[in-house]
């Protein structure tokens, strides 16, 4: 493994690229939960069973809020806010809480579930509504009851404008009565049982009032205390999902009664004092969407937890394979298992992926972030981006997690190594917060409408293009994705009309490879900007390989297309697998030290046997006779004889 890049890597080097993946504010932005994580409450403990895990993920969320109160602190990287609304001002800041999703998602994906349900989904959904009246709060800031989210049903995920639980007003008791009318309409997945505390939880209900349905608000509903579910508050425990625990449970309604001010109102809709249901709003899918405004930032969380667990597999597979000794090529004796071009080579693909999910994600959230506040266009194209990230960066978590795991063998499938739970824990980011496929699905279609894809222009300049050029591998990337809509839009057009489901079914193939294509486009142009933001040295030329090696990846994937179109040359296809080689050396020779920019606790790395060079003796035996036989204990060559 050569690299051939001339100036070595530096602290300054590392502190650049550490920048690059979390952003130029990270000491304040990131340093309270890198700093959370490395503390003994985080510790990997040992809790072989799931009731015990589960119980463990509740007390680390006790310690988390209690931090935020100020406990770990003043300055740079203390807790979010501080104070005594620290858990409020979390729930109010989407970059805050886009960060505890990112360092907590390696270290515990169950507390990382039950944390975002709370302070984003619940207590974020409560603060964005009721703007002119104040509710009191203080049980759920300070911990004493957990709240969390009731919206997906047995038979309603996606669709949530079609769940069927009810909300009927009752002016005479002037409140709400739910009901679950049957077994789809059965909530499915909250973790609504008492473990952990009282519980909750806003329950999303299509409201009832003047014999006329309104659509779907969320209601604050109290559904356990202590020990048992309410009068009225039918819960259980669903079987036991893959991965982390958590108290997943079917919870229904039986004739449950709130008051009026249990509604989550605004201008979406609210009930008056003369019992009157009014709304700003004449459309019942818009006042959904208002009341369940808060997805965004969960799908923006869901990122952010991919990409903290894509970095920490791959930072966990790295140093494993400088760790982990083989037989060499004969006459080179033992060399650490990552010097094969095998071996490095899908590491080396990983890093370039794992930088473009983190630049990404901040490209998602700056534009989410600077546009929320301004209905219209521009708001719908970042929240579109937004879900175009979440369902590609996670797929690309499982890709890398999945990579990272058969690089590290058998012993990667320990749970003390760590991987096999970030593994299962992407799974659920995919589906949580709008399953990958339907809002890709939903993406394609609004682009798909669009008169052409926005800030596409196809290469320039004279002559076939230069494969070390970036310009040219991103104009490569732009192509692909006017090809693909233009092939959407061509089958939707040749389908037969007055057939919708028809004309989409023709279409969605290559609509979806089309949103696929705007992803890596994003990426890039993210990469392009990170790159020219740095100064000249290392770690630019660095990230400037990581790049291309990005970029090549893709283009190779879709050559046939971009020879088919014009866009590549018979010389450009035969040169590809060797650029792309050189590329992988060069990052290969600098794996250690861009994971040293993934800026990781040594507290984390230390809790995962294989992520140091002792790795063997996490399976060492006190009592085995090697202990008492010093020579059994040596290489054969070094005993001495008897």
């Amino acid at each position: 493994m050569t690299a051939t890049i001339d100036s070595p890597f530096t602290e300054r080097s590392t502190e650049l690229l550490t920048a690059v993946l979390l952003g130029d504010d990270h000491p304040h932005e990131h340093g309270f939960w890198r700093r959370l994580i490395a503390t003994e409450p985080f510790r990997r403990p040992d809790r072989p069973t799931a009731e015990e895990r589960l119980e463990l993920a509740y007390a680390r969320l006790r310690v988390l809020n209690d931090g935020l109160d100020g406990g770990l602190g003043d300055g740079p990287g203390s807790a979010p806010g501080g104070g005594s609304g620290g858990a409020a001002r979390l729930a109010a800041d989407a970059r805050a809480l886009a960060a505890l999703h990112e360092w907590l998602g390696p270290v515990d994906p169950a507390l990382t579930t039950v944390a975002g349900i709370h302070y984003n989904l619940f207590l974020g959904s409560l603060l964005d509504h009721d703007g002119d009246r104040r509710r009191d709060l203080s049980d759920f800031l300070r911990l004493r009851g957990i709240g969390t989210f009731l919206c997906t049903e047995v038979a309603h995920g996606n669709d949530a404008a079609a769940i069927e639980t009810t909300a009927r007003y009752e002016p005479a008791r002037d409140g709400f009565v739910l009901d679950t009318p049957h077994a789809g309409a059965q909530k499915f997945m909250p973790n609504t049982s008492p473990a952990g505390g009282p519980k909750s939880g806003l329950v999303a209900a299509r409201l009832l009032a003047d014999d006329a349905d309104h659509g779907v608000f969320l209601f604050l509903v109290p559904l356990t205390d202590a020990g048992r579910a309410l009068p009225g508050v039918r819960i259980r425990r669903l079987p036991a999902r893959m991965g982390s625990p958590v108290d997943h449970s079917l919870t229904s309604f039986d004739r449950v009664f709130v008051g009026r001010d249990a509604l989550l109102a605004g201008d979406h809709g609210r009930i008056g004092d003369d019992g009157r249901f009014s709304s700003a709003i004449g459309n019942r899918r818009r006042r959904l969407l208002a009341s369940i405004g808060r997805v965004t930032a969960g799908k923006i969380s869901m990122s952010a937890c991919a990409v903290g667990s894509a970095r920490a597999t791959l930072a966990v597979a790295v140093r494993y394979g400088g760790h982990r000794h083989v037989s060499g090529p004969r006459g080179t004796g033992q060399v650490p298992v990552i010097a094969h071009r095998s071996h490095h080579g899908p590491l080396a693909r990983a890093m370039a992926t794992v930088f473009a999910m983190s630049l990404l994600h901040r490209r998602a959230l700056d534009r989410w972030e600077a546009r929320q506040a301004e209905p219209g266009p521009g708001r719908d194209e970042a929240e579109r981006l937004v879900a175009v990230a979440k369902g590609w960066i996670t797929w690309q978590a499982r890709e890398v997690i999945v990579e990272c795991r058969e690089r590290c063998g058998a012993q990667a499938l320990l749970e003390n190594n760590g991987m096999s739970a970030l593994l299962t824990g992407v799974e659920g980011a995919i589906t949580a917060e709008g399953d990958n496929l339907a809002i890709h699905a939903k993406a394609a279609a609004e682009m798909l409408f669009t008169a052409e894809p926005a800030g596409i222009a196809p290469p320039s300049g004279d002559g076939p293009g230069d494969l070390s050029d970036p310009r040219f591998l991103g104009g490569l990337l732009a192509a692909l994705e006017e090809i693909w809509f233009v092939r959407a839009r061509r089958r939707m057009g040749g389908a037969p009309h007055g057939d919708p489901l028809g004309r989409w079914n023709a279409a969605s193939g290559p609509a979806l490879r089309g949103v696929e294509a705007h992803a890596h486009r994003q990426a890039s142009e993210a990469y392009a900007a990170a790159v020219a933001g740095l100064p000249p040295g290392p770690a630019r030329r660095q990230l400037a390989g990581l790049h291309r090696l990005f970029a090549l990846d893709r283009i190779a994937r879709n050559s046939g297309d971009l020879l088919a179109a014009g866009y590549l040359t018979k010389h450009h296809i035969e040169e590809l697998p060797d650029v792309t080689d050189q590329l992988i050396a060069e990052v290969a020779g600098h794996l250690s030290e861009l994971v040293d920019s993934f800026a990781l606790p040594p507290e984390l790395l230390a809790d995962w046997p294989i992520a140091g060079p002792g790795y063997v003796d996490a399976y060492d035996d006190p009592e085995a006779a090697w202990h008492r036989d010093v020579d059994r204990a040596k290489p054969p060559g070094a005993r001495r004889e008897r």
